[in-house]
């Protein structure tokens, strides 16, 4: 989970995924250095828990995609199996946690999506119908050019098997912010893995601000066809 100003989300989410009771689940907390204290709240987290959260410390903020990238690398030198990879905000529903593991077990999926343009999925009821229609544009946009055929391409609720995460070169990803979505989505498409997607309900978060940014929402713009003619 990366974290940027999260200090009122992080407690609740530990806690909810602790209630989850799934063997051998570790949490890992990556903070660019967070001013609001959030680092400091991570790592009581860490000394209060049985020894299954850990806090990554990093000394900027240098991206959404970077921070990542620097947690999936660490997970993957500690021999993780499944690496689930989700937002600190409390938009991203625990509870649809065992299912995706499900399906990892039983239908052979090296990524699982948590999405919200299934069958049975949803965005937040908050969002107003202009911004739910961005969100269904930006799908429908970087599926069209890149030809994905996955649902919600923009997602960022996703566990991903070891194995896909070594197969697509994760730490070569450089992309950030929605985009960082998009290329995971396209490396996995490219190398053929198997992908299935869950529904869930996206939740809009109750405490802090989001991080979206103008430089961010240009990029995403451009990464698709940046993808699509690169080698």
């Amino acid at each position: 989970m990366p974290t940027y100003n999260e200090r009122e989300n992080l407690p609740v989410l530990v806690a909810q995924l602790d209630a989850l009771g799934i063997t051998n689940l570790n949490i890992l907390v990556v903070d660019d250095s967070s001013p609001d204290g959030t680092g400091a709240v991570a790592d009581q987290l860490a000394s209060d828990s049985k020894g299954n959260v850990s806090v990554l410390h990093r000394k900027e903020k240098d991206g959404l995609g970077r921070a990542y990238v620097a947690g999936m690398t660490k997970a993957l030198a500690e021999n993780s199996d499944v690496v689930i990879q989700m937002d600190a905000d409390l938009s991203h529903p625990v509870s649809a946690i065992p299912t995706m593991l499900d399906r990892i077990r039983t239908s052979g999926a090296a990524l699982v999506t948590g999405s919200r343009y299934v069958a049975g999925g949803s965005t937040a009821a908050e969002w107003p119908w202009h911004r739910k229609a961005l969100s269904a544009w930006a799908n429908f946009y970087v599926s069209a050019i890149l030809g994905l055929k996955i649902k919600d391409a923009t997602a960022g609720f996703k566990a991903w098997t070891a194995d896909a995460l070594n197969r697509i070169d994760v730490a070569t990803v450089r992309s950030d912010g929605y985009s960082f979505q998009v290329e995971m989505n396209h490396r996995a498409v490219r190398q053929g893995l198997k992908i299935a997607e869950v529904p869930i309900h996206f939740e809009e978060r109750v405490e802090g601000a989001s991080k979206m940014n103008l430089r961010e929402q240009l990029e995403s713009a451009l990464t698709p066809w940046k993808l699509r003619f690169q080698r």
